[in-house]
């Protein structure tokens, strides 16, 4: 069965379109469109009307894309920044008005067990003992641990991400030392007296991880972050973009993402190894089990 997961964050929307093969997931076709809604709350928290119009159509146009490659059900969700909104239950009719799918809005603690599913059902290794997976977004940062006899057990989410750290903090390209310095303090007050439980591994997940792969490889220990804080400062930002085939949109809130992963890594006593799978594997892997609360949308044969 092809299924496709639409997920709606702070920073881009990204479709995902797979199907079971050999215990894992092929990916048919992935898209992503940076929507930034995470920016474009008013000063009472709703989602201004032209991003949520922009929003709409960029949905819509994922709907179709998964349509024309097969899916044959499409389950579309929505984590902080939506959540979070003022106007959400408007947001979530204008898409359903305009991509004519239900846009479900998770609470944090099924984001969370979405996200370790999708990552630890598709590492490609058997994966023992208990796990955490740290998944940074744009607006919010979670991790979850658990074990993958036992499920989730516990979910932490954080009003932290690493959109709203750079748009606060970094205004220079690129960004001088003096900002990397100040938004590191800024991160070590925020989880001041914060203690998780310390798992036997842990893994990233998220747009910040999966791009790290191409700057400094699957493993991310405290000397490739520091080299990827190197790498992200020390050329401006089209350079970087340029060189290692990322988006510039995306280099602008990497540095911001690396140091949420490092101190995160520090926390949890463990290095990360950055996950093949995330929340839209987690909600495919659902979609497969039938596990969907009627939020999917099934196409007729």
């Amino acid at each position: 069965m092809l299924c496709a997961a639409i997920d709606i964050g702070s920073n881009t929307t990204r479709v995902l379109v797979a199907e079971p093969q050999e215990g894992q997931l092929r990916k048919v076709m992935e898209q992503r469109a940076y929507t930034r809604i995470g920016k474009a709350s008013q000063h009472n928290g709703a989602i201004d009307a032209d991003k949520v119009a922009e929003l709409a159509e960029v949905v819509a146009t994922q709907v179709r894309l998964a349509e024309e490659v097969g899916a044959e059900a499409i389950r579309t969700v929505a984590t902080a920044a939506i959540r979070e909104a003022a106007n959400r239950q408007e947001v979530v009719a204008e898409i359903a008005r305009v991509a004519g799918v239900e846009g479900e809005v998770l609470s944090e603690h099924e984001e969370g067990r979405l996200a370790f599913i999708g990552a630890t059902k598709t590492l490609g290794h058997p994966v023992e003992g208990d796990v955490a997976v740290v998944d940074v977004g744009g607006g919010s940062s979670e991790v979850v641990v658990g074990s993958v006899t036992e499920g989730v057990r516990s979910v932490h989410s954080f009003k932290i991400g690493s959109g709203s750290l750079a748009d606060d903090f970094l205004s220079n390209d690129p960004p001088s030392p003096a900002e990397i310095r100040a938004v590191r303090d800024h991160i070590a007050d925020f989880f001041e007296g914060i203690e998780f439980e310390q798992p036997d591994q842990a893994v990233a997940v998220g747009g910040s991880a999966t791009s790290l792969r191409t700057l400094v490889g699957a493993a991310l220990e405290y000397e490739t972050l520091e080299r990827a804080i190197r790498v992200l400062t020390g050329d401006p930002i089209l350079e970087v973009a340029k060189r290692f085939e990322l988006d510039p949109r995306r280099v602008r809130i990497l540095p911001t993402g690396v140091l949420l992963l490092e101190k995160l890594s520090e926390l949890l006593g463990q290095p990360l190894q950055i996950g093949k799978g995330g929340l839209r594997e987690g909600v495919i892997l659902d979609l497969l089990n039938g596990a969907t609360n009627g939020a999917a949308r099934v196409l007729a044969a």
